[in-house]
């Protein structure tokens, strides 16, 4: 009976120690009702679904084991809705109509810290054009609105991309570092070795140069980058 128990002790000391993940999540969108929702993590070049939840009165719900922490992102049938990470932990999804959010983990706050910052940053950029129709407007002289917006427009763009650049660094050693920059590098027309991309890299640590999509990524952009000289030399 004693080894029995102890067996049983043991058991549950490995079970309480597995790490799991809980996602609870809530949407205010009357369309996402009876809709499957998937979360799915990009394996290989594909995206593998790894748990689903069909939404139930702006309700839903997944649970389960996590062997490893995975940047993950939760679709609805082929159509991704906003990225997240899978870690241990308590996950609360948000979704409505001016708000997608992943909190309650550390990852996840992280990034939708970062997201929200990197997004007003982004409205502060996009308000400079409308403040220039205003000044305008207002009988300003076109040449030095044009002059002021210019010198304002580039603080506000070094801002951003030393504050991405600080993020993706602080943060090169777990999931978030390489995602972040690949969301980066996903706006550029084709793979192209950038300032910005040269700084990150720069100081980056093997883990983060080696991981799988950054690897392709810089492989990819240094050839380009030398097509690019070769041509400008002929």
């Amino acid at each position: 009976m004693n080894k029995l128990s102890s067996l049983l002790l043991l058991f549950l000391v490995f079970t309480s120690c597995t790490p799991t993940y809980n996602l609870e999540g809530s949407s205010s969108v009357s369309s996402l009702d009876g809709r499957m929702l998937f979360i799915k993590t990009l394996s290989n070049g594909e995206w593998v679904k790894v748990d689903s939840a069909e939404v139930i009165h702006g309700l839903f719900s997944m649970k389960g084991v996590v062997d490893s922490v995975m940047m993950v992102s939760l679709y609805m049938d082929d159509e991704s809705i906003m990225p997240l990470v899978l870690e241990n932990g308590n996950i609360k999804i948000t979704i409505n109509n001016t708000e997608l959010k992943a909190t309650g983990t550390t990852l996840n706050d992280a990034l939708y810290e970062f997201v929200d910052k990197k997004n007003a940053m982004d409205l502060q950029i996009a308000e400079l054009e409308r403040k220039e129709a205003r000044m305008v407007m207002d009988g300003g002289d076109l040449a030095e609105i044009h002059k002021q917006l210019s010198q304002e427009g580039s603080v506000l763009i070094e801002n951003m991309n030393t504050y991405v650049r600080k993020f993706i660094s602080d943060n090169y050693e777990n999931v978030l570092g390489p995602s972040v920059f690949m969301m980066m590098c996903s706006g550029l027309p084709y793979p192209i070795m950038t300032p910005q991309i040269e700084a990150i890299l720069k100081d980056a640590p093997h883990t983060f140069k080696n991981q799988q999509m950054v690897k392709e990524f810089t492989t990819k952009a240094k050839e380009n980058q030398e097509l690019i000289q070769e041509h400008q030399r002929l």
